[in-house]
């Protein structure tokens, strides 16, 4: 009832800045190990494509030696069926060579995006490495850094403390000087 009046507080990203890194290198290596298994199952339908354009092919050739042997023996009926024989064995062949071309065409975009992401995966990494010795760096000169600024409080505090030792000694000057006059006088 009450939750409008608590605001989620918004992520403003990981702590580690060198995590935006990890993560990113990681969903690449996943998408690679994607890609990997797409290109095997593609090699396998390849196979089994070039298979079947070979059977046909061979079926073809197996068929056209039958009509030349039909119509040696005239017989008209049987020229006829495997005319249609040789036809449809034809276009499976065709079908066949159709599919092994779309396949060697979707193995080069797989190959094209598995070299892309091997690619940005290195860049990502050597950019995580030179991250790291950066933000080591600048980790340590801030260190440094931060030990002199409390170096320089240090100093300020004594600077301070000698100030008011000086403002004590001045009034402890003022404060005898009255004195001596009191008793002079």
């Amino acid at each position: 009832m009450f939750g409008f009046l608590f605001k989620k507080k918004r992520d403003d990203g990981p702590k580690d800045p060198l995590k935006a890194y990890d993560g990113m290198i990681e969903s690449l290596d996943r998408q690679a190990a994607q890609v990997r298994r797409s290109a095997a199952t593609l090699l396998a339908l390849k196979g089994e494509l070039s298979r079947d354009r070979e059977r046909y092919a061979n079926r073809c050739i197996e068929i056209e030696t039958r009509i030349t042997t039909a119509a040696a023996k005239g017989d008209a009926r049987a020229e006829k069926a495997l005319r249609r024989d040789l036809d449809e064995a034809r276009d499976l062949c065709g079908q066949s060579e159709k599919a092994l071309q779309s396949a060697n065409d979707d193995a080069q975009v797989l190959l094209a995006s598995a070299e892309d992401l091997a690619r940005r995966g290195r860049e990502l990494k050597s950019e995580r490495l030179s991250a790291h010795a950066r933000l080591k760096s600048g980790q340590v000169v801030s260190q440094a850094l931060k030990q002199q600024a409390e170096e320089f409080d240090r100093v300020m505090a004594i600077d301070a403390a000698r100030d008011e030792i000086e403002r004590a000694r001045a009034l402890a000057d003022v404060y005898r000087e009255e004195a001596e006059k009191k008793t002079r006088g």
